[in-house]
This record gives C-alpha cells, sequence and structure tokens, in this order.
C-alpha cells in the first residue's frame, strides 16, 4: 500500500458518428517540425507553449533537468505554477527525468458536435492542442507523448506510449501529475478512499486541510475565480484521487490494485485526460462541456432506443421499511404491487416502472452473499413474463434491476444471458448496484484465490466498461449506483445515461445524521454534477413521513422538490415517492408530469456554491423553457431576468413557488401555484423560503390564456 494510500486509509477506517455529426469544422493543422531554429530554441529552453483560441488560458511545458512540468496562466496569470508530470513504471523505462523534446504537433480545432440526449443539444469543441514527444537520454530507450488540449475554459492533457520495444506489457506504480495551486484556495470537496465511496456530504474547508480527495473537486480562489479538477475519457486505467503534497498541491494518486500496482497495461496506451476548468462564475463551471469534448464520438451505429424519460418504482417503499427487497409476507416486488405501479406510470404518462428485489438472492445477509444472485430467475410471486406483456399493453416498460453487491464475478459470468433476457421481454434500461464498502470488491484471481479490489480501481474501470458495451449490444439504457465517477463515457456510449455516484435522496430516509441537509443540493451542481447526469430520485411529497421513520425526513419545501428535477440534471429521472402520495397533491405533481428530461438548451442565472441555484433548461421537443431554483437553509428573494424567452412572444410562466409561510422546518408544505403573461424583456421575482425553491414552466401563450391572463384595461 502506497504512503499515500496508506495514511488516508488510516484516517478513515479508524474514527459512428450518429449523434456525432459535425455541422461546422474549421480545422487548421500545423505541424511544427522543430528545424534547426526550433531545435536549438528547445534544447537551450527546453519550453513549448500554447494557448486557447481566445487566448484565454496559455500552458507553457517545459523541463527543468529533464523532468518534464507545466503551468497554466489565465489573461497572463498564473493559476497552476510550473508542476511535475511523468510516470514510474516497473517493469519499463519510467518517464520522470532524463527525459529531451524530439518533436511536438500543434493542430486547432473548431467543430460542432450533436448529443443524441444531454442537457445541451449542439456541443461546441474549440480547442488548441500542442503534441509533445519526448524521449529518454539514456539506456534504457523509450518514448512518451504528452498531449495538451486547451479551450477557454480548461485545459486537458494527458500521456501516450506508442507501440514501441519494451514495452509489450508495463505496469505503471505512480503518475507523478501535481497541480500546484496558486494559494490555499477554498475547496468543495470529498475524500479519496472513504469507506462509503463518494456517499459522503462535501466538506468546504481550506486546500491545506485536505489529506486526499476524490475528483471531481471544485475550488475558489482569493480573488473570486474558480478551480474544477477531475478526469476524462477513464477507459483501461486507474480512478484518480488527489493528494495534497505540501500546503496547497495536489499529485494524482491513482487508486491501487490489491497487489500494489496502479495500472496495467501495454502499448500503444493512452491515460484518462487530466482536466482543469477555469471561470469566473461558479454557473460557467456548470455550462462547460471541456470533459466531454475530451472523450471519443459515439461509437454505436443506432441511437433511436435510447430514450430519455422519466419512471416510478418499487423502491422509496423498501427505504422506508414498509415493505422490503427480501421475499416474504412484505415483500415489494409482487405482480399485483409491480401492476399497481404500471397503471401508475401509464396514467401519468410516464416510460417506465423500476422493480427492486424482483430476482432470486436478496434473503439473508445479501452485501456479503454476492454469489447467490441470479439475474434471470424470479421469485415465484413475481410473474416477470407476464407483467412485460401488462407493462407493453399499457404503453409501459419494465426498468430491470441487478444489484450485485461487489460480486463481480458472479455477475459477469451471468450478464449476457440476463441482457438476452431482458431484450426479449422489452426491457430498455437496466439499473445496475454496486453496495460494497472500501476495498471489498470481490474478484477473482487467475490462482482462483478471491482477492479484493477497491471500487474504483481498473480492475472495476474494466468491469464498468463491459457492462456498459454488453448492454450496448442488447440495445439496453444503463442507471449505474454506486458507480464509479464518470468521466463522459455517455458521449461514447450513449446507452450510459446516468449514475448515482454521490449521497441521493435515500439518505433522507435512513442516514443516522438526519439526510441530506438544505445545502446539499446548492453543493452537489458544482461538484459531483460536473462531471455527468445523477440519478438523483427527486420528488418526494411526503416530505415527513413520521410513521414508516420518525426520525427522519426530508429537508427541503415540497417546491424544492420540484425544483430539483431543473436543476439536477438526469436523462432517466424518478418521480421517487409513492403514487398514493401523488394522488394526494395532483396540483403539484403536474409540473413533474410536464417537465421534459432531453434539453436544447441550458443556461444558469445565478448560483453561488453552497448557497444557491438557478438554471433553466428549453425543452427539446417545444418551445417550452423551464426553471429551477433552489437554496440552502436561508430564505433568499432573486431576480431572475426571462431574456432567454423567444423575443416578440408572450409565454405563460406556471409557477409552483414556496407560499408565504413555507420554512423546510415548520411548514416544508406550504406552496402556491400561480400563472402569469411573461415576455423575454421582463423578469420574475423567485421568493424562495428557507430550505426551498421554485419551479417554473413557461409555454407559449394561446390567445385564450392572453385574454384570460391579461391585467383588465383601465
Amino acid at each position: 500500500m502506497s504512503n499515500k494510500l496508506n495514511r488516508v486509509w488510516r484516517k478513515e477506517m479508524y474514527p459512428p458518428n450518429n449523434g456525432n455529426k459535425r455541422k461546422s469544422v474549421s480545422t487548421r493543422i500545423l505541424l511544427v517540425a522543430l528545424l534547426a531554429f526550433g531545435l536549438s530554441k528547445c534544447a537551450a529552453g527546453q519550453s513549448l507553449q500554447v494557448s486557447s483560441p481566445n487566448g484565454v488560458l496559455r500552458v507553457v511545458f517545459s523541463l527543468q533537468d529533464g523532468a518534464p512540468h507545466y503551468s497554466v496562466t489565465r489573461f497572463g496569470h498564473e493559476m497552476i505554477k510550473p508542476s511535475r508530470l511523468g510516470l514510474v513504471l516497473r517493469n519499463a523505462p519510467s518517464f520522470r527525468d532524463g527525459l529531451r523534446i524530439v518533436a511536438s504537433e500543434t493542430r486547432s480545432v473548431d467543430e460542432i458536435w450533436t448529443q443524441p440526449w444531454g442537457e445541451k443539444k449542439d456541443i461546441r469543441d474549440h480547442h488548441n492542442e500542442l503534441r509533445i514527444v519526448l524521449a529518454r537520454t539514456g539506456a534504457p530507450a523509450g518514448k512518451m507523448t504528452v498531449v495538451f488540449r486547451v479551450f477557454d475554459d480548461g485545459v486537458g492533457f494527458r500521456y501516450e506510449v506508442a507501440d514501441q520495444p519494451g514495452f509489450s506489457e508495463f505496469e505503471i506504480m505512480d503518475e507523478l501529475t501535481e497541480f500546484a495551486l496558486t494559494g490555499d484556495h477554498t475547496a468543495w470537496w470529498i475524500g479519496g478512499y472513504w469507506w462509503n465511496r463518494y456517499e459522503y456530504l462535501y466538506r468546504q474547508s481550506p486546500v491545506s486541510v485536505i489529506d486526499t480527495a476524490s475528483t471531481t473537486i471544485t475550488m475558489q480562489t482569493g480573488d473570486g475565480l474558480y478551480i474544477s479538477i477531475h478526469e476524462a475519457a477513464l477507459t483501461d486505467y486507474a480512478s484518480m484521487t488527489l493528494a495534497r503534497k505540501g500546503e496547497h498541491t495536489f499529485e494524482a494518486d491513482l487508486v491501487p490494485w490489491s497487489d500494489g500496482v496502479k495500472v496495467k497495461t501495454a502499448a500503444p496506451m493512452k491515460t484518462p485526460w487530466r482536466t482543469i476548468q477555469i471561470a469566473d462564475t461558479p454557473g460557467e463551471l456548470i455550462t462547460s462541456y471541456l470533459v466531454l469534448n475530451l472523450n471519443e464520438p459515439n461509437k454505436l451505429s443506432d441511437v433511436t432506443w435510447i430514450k430519455p424519460g422519466k419512471y416510478v418504482g418499487i423502491w422509496w417503499e423498501m427505504h422506508l421499511q414498509t415493505s422490503t427487497w427480501a421475499s416474504g409476507d412484505k415483500h415489494g416486488a409482487t405482480t399485483a404491487n409491480t401492476k399497481r405501479y404500471i397503471d401508475f406510470a401509464a396514467k401519468c404518462g410516464f416510460d417506465g416502472v423500476l422493480v427492486e428485489g424482483w430476482n432470486i438472492g436478496w434473503d439473508g445477509d445479501w452485501v456479503e452473499n454476492s454469489e447467490l444472485f441470479s439475474f434471470t430467475k424470479a421469485y415465484d410471486d413475481f410473474d416477470i413474463e407476464g407483467l412485460s406483456k401488462y407493462a407493453a399493453k399499457k404503453g409501459v416498460r419494465l426498468i430491470g434491476h441487478n444489484e450485485t453487491s461487489g460480486g463481480i464475478a458472479n455477475y459477469e459470468r451471468q450478464m449476457k444471458d440476463g441482457f438476452d433476457l431482458y431484450q426479449r421481454l422489452g426491457v430498455r434500461a437496466v439499473k445496475t448496484g454496486y453496495v460494497s464498502h472500501g476495498q471489498n470488491i470481490k474478484r477473482i484471481d487467475e490462482n482462483g484465490v478471491e482477492q479484493r479490489e477497491w471500487q474504483h480501481g481498473q480492475y472495476m474501470v474494466r468491469h464498468y466498461r463491459k457492462a456498459v458495451e454488453e448492454a450496448a449490444r442488447h440495445q439496453i439504457m444503463l442507471d449505474v449506483h454506486e458507480s464509479i465517477h464518470d468521466t463522459g463515457i455517455r458521449r461514447t456510449y450513449p446507452n450510459m445515461m446516468t449514475r448515482e455516484g454521490a449521497r441521493g435522496q435515500e439518505y433522507n430516509a435512513w442516514a443516522n445524521d438526519g439526510g441530506n441537509p438544505p445545502d446539499h443540493t446548492v453543493v452537489i451542481p458544482f461538484t459531483r454534477l460536473l462531471a455527468s447526469p445523477m440519478d438523483f430520485t427527486p420528488g418526494i411529497f411526503d416530505l415527513l413521513f413520521e410513521e414508516a421513520r420518525p426520525d427522519n425526513r426530508v429537508q427541503t419545501t415540497l417546491a424544492k422538490q420540484l425544483a430539483l428535477y431543473v436543476v439536477i440534471y438526469s436523462p432517466l429521472h424518478m418521480a421517487a415517492d409513492l403514487p398514493e402520495n401523488y394522488e394526494a397533491r395532483p396540483e403539484p405533481f403536474q409540473f413533474i408530469i410536464d417537465v421534459p428530461t432531453d434539453w436544447q438548451d441550458t443556461q444558469v442565472l445565478h448560483a453561488s456554491i453552497g448557497n444557491y441555484l438557478t438554471i433553466v433548461r428549453k425543452d427539446r421537443n417545444s418551445q417550452d423553457w423551464y426553471l429551477g431554483s433552489v437554496t440552502d437553509e436561508a430564505g433568499r428573494v432573486l431576480q431572475a431576468p426571462v431574456y432567454f424567452l423567444q423575443p416578440n412572444m408572450k409565454y405563460v410562466a406556471e409557477i409552483y413557488g414556496d407560499g408565504a409561510n413555507a420554512d423546510w422546518q415548520g411548514n416544508p408544505y406550504d406552496m402556491e401555484i400561480t400563472r402569469q403573461l411573461v415576455e423575454n424583456t421582463g423578469s420574475l421575482t423567485l421568493r424562495l423560503a428557507p430550505g426551498g425553491g421554485q419551479a417554473i414552466r413557461f409555454r407559449p401563450a394561446t390567445d385564450e390564456d392572453i385574454q384570460k391572463l391579461s391585467p383588465a384595461a383601465d
């Protein structure tokens, strides 16, 4: 176990082009041959540089006594001080020092590609690239390429090792990548090797108190800029955490295999991109698509079967303990109960019904007994064949559920057969789960011996990729819980729809600390959600559930639960509460029925990390816009200009807001639903109660609306 890992472990254990069509391409490629002048320059200074398209950011690469370094400036001001680069290998020449520049190449890219689904339909990829080939000056020989892509809103860089003698197979023991910050920035973070994966409340602190952090980590500098560090295109590599080195420098700390090796690989090899996003405001981090742009284009030839949507499911009742995953008198996944959910989904126009606990394996200690799970055999009281046909007649599909409990060998043995079954039954989406804690993922090695791996090491990275590829072959979308952090794979495999990877709604039902505090949902959009959509499962209407879980509750107002459908993006959004709780409040439930899950555009109106956030999104399939605004435990009044609406058109704003006496603690259900006419030259006043929110649908006004809602003539 590495020193970096060991100190954290002690600390935490004890106390095709479909969907990628280029709409406008202007690509310039400039090959730098490093002629006599260039070679002499490199020999003397050993430095190269590349700027972003509009000159906002500049990266300088240099060799200091043969060791590679980089730095980043923004408008000439230092953002990342000179920081080490390099790879330490065990059975091949390392790339850490004794290096020289032997070639370089630059190019510029400006293109627009289209997401099959997403928070924004058309994405611009505009960057300048610098490729630097480094060679060892001594024996044994070896070459490595460092690639930088510089956007106006951030930087991505990675290492590439080409096919060459001595690198047929090799092991990476350490990655020397550093991020030398310019000060003791304020950071929002969670730990890198904590016991419960990423499912923690984010901490706010100076960088100097962090030991090891997961990414995405977001920081505010002393002069008010915002930086977020993460990674992109994690494919066959260990995920990256950040270990603090000195006062405010981070070093890449790769999650190791059980034998201590970080990465087992062979040339040709490309590491994930290390990403640094930089913005004037935190809202600009939300609308940055740098991580997606650094991923490969869509590999699926047909994406017509990939459909965003909303779903309900047999799930929340288990968290409330009114039913069980296990078989018996309180079993939730029965034929009769599933039909009830199917009927409700059909009535509401929802797309799917999730059923957890349908398959054999939930009885007893299912976390430890992962090998008992079957992914094709149902309990006797669940008629999977009949229910699939019943759902189809209603225009609804079942959503599958595969909980692995970290038993990866058991799951991979059954994965194809399971997906074969689901495809035959018309199941188009599967929610997978990996409930396991710490270094407790079960792996059988080549000698038949069980090993325990980290959830986020290379072994699991390979598994997650295998699962999404197998699902794609069966035209199945995935919703992954207890997942590895996303790094933009949804661009390459758009059937990777959404994932958990953070504390979601379920913690409100049973967490020992009482659940997610009001500020949680105004922190994760600036941290976890910068990486990917999240299956947070909003929409709880029975906020108190005094009988089922008297020591817990949802720490929001009812209006905030609606606003989360806009603020927290997911292409598969769950209406997470029980049908009877929606039927008891049909007027606010109408917003959940109406709100889309696929967007043409996304804009941020107000943003303050941990305090408040207002996001507007345009429906991809209509002229409608939707607004979600949420706050922490403090009440707020925000002015929202509606400039985003189409000019010279009247809209009806259907407003679901906190009532005059609303408060998440004392009066969470107080809500006022109003309608008014608006135009894009106007603005709305958003009054947010403590722990509250506001949700608005903007739809083009009809003549009847105009007549009914216009102020009376004098």
